[in-house]
């Protein structure tokens, strides 16, 4: 049986969803943030015939989000997004949303798959040199965090709102350590989607003529051990192999791969 959930399901819902903080990153950062009536975002549970949950699933904006760790009624949560005029976007957990599609009406237009990754503790990540000042960036920082994600070639492309970002800082969504060079910003790490569980790690990267130090891979151990430090499990997205064997020499481990489809 399929219903919208309500406030009242918060604690089964949250303890259903924590067993996987990673896998579970945005639903659980969603409802954290808008709880079950927004009228941004809605809910629903899958439930078996004694009652227990099987699945979630979240609609935020235009986006859903499934979430079953075994099997559940794809066709019902089909359904509810074929019915959905507002419906555009579809992310999660490869094997999950690939029970969807056979039910969908619509075909995606661009799909995407990315490798994913998590990270439970920072025994592997390197030690920051003494002299390296890793600096904690702040919501005025914003406009210098997204002129550098546009000025590495690997993030050409990308989206980057410096409102947002700036947002993004003040509310504790997200944070970002950086490097400096003569009053430059040249390197950083940053994180997103922050919860009470979980964080995602984004905007690895080095400006151009300042690669080869270590740089990105010193910011990305401050702010992972920050996170660790808080009890967070970490989380992030890659699909360059090579950049998938620098992370998982700093600790990070594959734990599938993410669908995000546009409609």
């Amino acid at each position: 049986m399929i219903r919208q959930l309500t406030e009242e399901d918060r604690q089964q819902t949250m303890a259903f969803v924590s067993n996987k903080p990673a896998e579970n990153l945005f639903i659980i950062g969603d409802i954290e943030g808008y709880g079950f009536d927004s009228a941004i975002q809605k809910v629903w549970g899958d439930f078996d015939d004694t009652g227990k949950l099987r699945g979630v699933l979240l609609k935020y904006d235009q986006n859903y989000i499934p979430y079953a760790p075994a099997e559940y009624d794809a066709q019902g949560f089909a359904e509810i997004m074929n019915g959905d005029q507002d419906f555009t976007y579809l992310s999660g957990i490869e094997e999950i949303v690939e029970k969807l599609s056979p039910f969908l009406t619509k075909t995606p237009e661009s799909p995407r798959v990315m490798y994913y990754a998590k990270c439970e503790n920072a025994e592997k990540m390197p030690d920051v040199p003494e002299q390296l000042d890793i600096i904690r960036a702040v919501p005025d920082d914003a406009v210098r965090i997204t002129d550098l994600m546009k000025s590495i070639p690997e993030f050409e492309g990308g989206n980057y709102n410096a409102d947002h970002k700036r947002q993004s800082l003040e509310k504790g969504f997200a944070r970002c350590y950086y490097i400096e060079e003569n009053g430059q910003m040249v390197s950083s790490a940053s994180s997103t989607a922050e919860n009470s569980q979980s964080a995602m790690i984004v905007g690895v990267g080095t400006l151009p003529g300042y690669q080869k130090k270590g740089y990105a891979s010193y910011c990305m151990s401050v702010i992972c051990s920050k996170l660790l430090e808080e009890g967070k499990m970490l989380c992030l997205f890659y699909d360059n192999p090579a950049a998938g064997n620098i992370y998982k020499r700093i600790g990070f481990v594959d734990i599938g791969k993410w669908c995000m489809w546009k409609f």
